[in-house]
């Protein structure tokens, strides 16, 4: 028995290898899927199942493009209906794979059709679930992203409690837990940083499977908080259900050199958006006017898909040497298959063919301390809720990134922004889209809240999250 969990930290998820006796099932995959076809061959054997443990709504999975690919069945939960061949288990069936045996446990409440597939090893003996997003470590599946309109998210939560409590929670304690998301996943609210765990101690600690916890109180207990999804998860599902365009393609079609003229023309006349994906340091010291900010080296793949808002939209990208490839595919893993190409040569091509470039002021944090002593500053704190809550500068207008497009009328093109995240990163996405929105009276503070918090500008007093 082989099992390798196949971690993408850019979107806190994991798919799986499973391998016996030359037979393989890949659950969840990713959108570019040469690697499993690779590692097969690699191995001497053949990919028989696709298991899929949801429709998916936080990236867009490579099912469709590995069957086609390979031959390999498509697997989803019972009820699950789609554009495309698949096999729709029923709850408590078994699937044969060399000398293991995979059982399909129906365990709706994250989505109506969700599964968890229990492995068991050749002696019969229950070995492992791959839980997708019923069970995380240390927290449970949202119940709010279910397709159908007529399904409420209570309804969701109350079949999540019975899923657990009906299917998982009487497996023993020395099941190994493989969950589809790790922390930085918007699919739950407190995902611990493990990837692996065991089922007995989730029993000890995640609250959702505490043994006195009544249906009403989980179902209060699990929408306590939920923040609103991001916009593009709704589509992303829709994807995943209805089928998309072969990822090869994309990746031909996206991954184009384009030199500084024809960048240009694309930008002004096929409405192209300029996305910039290099880091940070570098975009403040020259970009192209109008572009938008978001690097690679963060969380790329949600900030595209929390701030686009059109899924179709045409982009062009500026990369760091080297990497068009990575950033088309990344793209393309959150639905993002529009992207028309990138300039070649980078901004210094730009440079040389005398276009014009726009910087940004950034500050240390430091020098901020120093002008907000001496100054009446406006400052947007653009961290999530939670970490706002939690501390923050006292005089720190809330301005969170993940909505910022709903909060463009709290800002003023008249005043001058202090802009800061905890590191850097998000604020410099965030002064990006407000100066393509016409403000021009932005800085933003290198290092973010993390370096703020050395000087001696004065805060809110420190509030643990968990309690929040």
């Amino acid at each position: 028995m082989k099992i390798e969990q196949l971690y993408t930290g850019c979107l806190s998820q994991g798919a799986y290898y499973i391998e016996s006796d030359g037979e393989v099932a890949i659950i969840d995959p990713l959108r570019e899927t040469q690697q499993y076809i690779d590692k097969a061959k690699a191995n001497n054997a053949k990919i028989k199942y696709i298991l899929e443990t949801h429709f998916h709504a936080d990236f867009v999975s490579g099912h469709v493009d590995l069957a086609k690919k390979t031959g390999a069945t498509i697997v989803f939960g019972p009820n699950a209906t789609t554009e495309y061949d698949i096999h729709s288990a029923k709850d408590g069936e078994e699937l044969k794979l060399g000398k293991l045996t995979i059982k399909v446990l129906h365990t709706p409440g994250h989505t109506l059709e969700s599964v968890t597939y229990l492995l068991k090893d050749e002696n019969g003996k229950d070995h492992a679930i791959f839980s997708g997003d019923t069970l995380f470590l240390g927290d449970v599946g949202r119940p709010d992203l279910a397709i159908k309109s007529d399904v409420t998210k209570e309804d969701l939560a109350g079949m999540l409690y019975d899923s657990l409590r009906q299917k998982i929670m009487p497996l023993s304690d020395d099941v190994i837990v493989y969950p589809a998301h790790g922390a930085g996943s918007a699919c739950g609210k407190n995902l611990s940083k493990e990837t692996v765990g065991v089922l007995g101690e989730q029993k000890q600690t995640n609250y959702a499977l505490r043994s006195d916890m009544t249906k009403d109180e989980f179902v209060k207990e699990v929408l306590d908080g939920i923040a609103p999804p991001p916009q593009y998860f709704a589509k992303n599902a829709m994807m995943n259900k209805m089928g998309y365009d072969a990822f090869d393609s994309v990746l031909k079609t996206g991954d184009i050199p384009l030199n500084p003229e024809e960048f240009e023309a694309m930008a002004n006349h096929e409405s192209a958006l300029v996305l910039d994906v290099r880091p940070q340091s570098e975009f403040v010291k020259g970009h192209i006017p109008n572009s938008i900010f978001i690097g690679l080296n963060g969380s790329f793949a949600p900030w595209v898909g929390a701030l686009i808002t059109d899924i179709k939209q045409p982009i062009v990208l500026v990369v760091p040497d080297g990497k068009s490839a990575e950033a088309v595919t990344r793209l393309s893993r959150v639905g993002y298959d529009n992207t028309l190409g990138y300039l070649e040569g980078g901004i210094e091509a730009w440079k040389a063919a005398g276009k014009e470039i726009e910087t940004l002021e950034s500050i240390s944090a430091e020098e901020f301390a120093d002008r907000a002593k001496s100054n009446d500053i406006n400052i947007l704190d653009v961290r999530k809720d939670g970490e706002y809550q939690s501390m923050h500068l006292e005089n720190a207008q809330h301005f969170s990134l993940d909505f910022i497009n709903e909060k463009m009328n709290e800002v003023s093109k008249d005043k001058t922004y202090y802009i800061h995240c905890a590191g850097g990163y998000r604020s410099v996405i965030a002064a990006s889209i407000l100066k393509a929105r016409g403000f021009d009276k932005l800085v933003d503070i290198a290092g973010g809240f993390g370096a703020i918090k050395k000087t001696d500008l004065p805060t809110t007093d420190f509030v643990c999250p968990t309690t929040l």
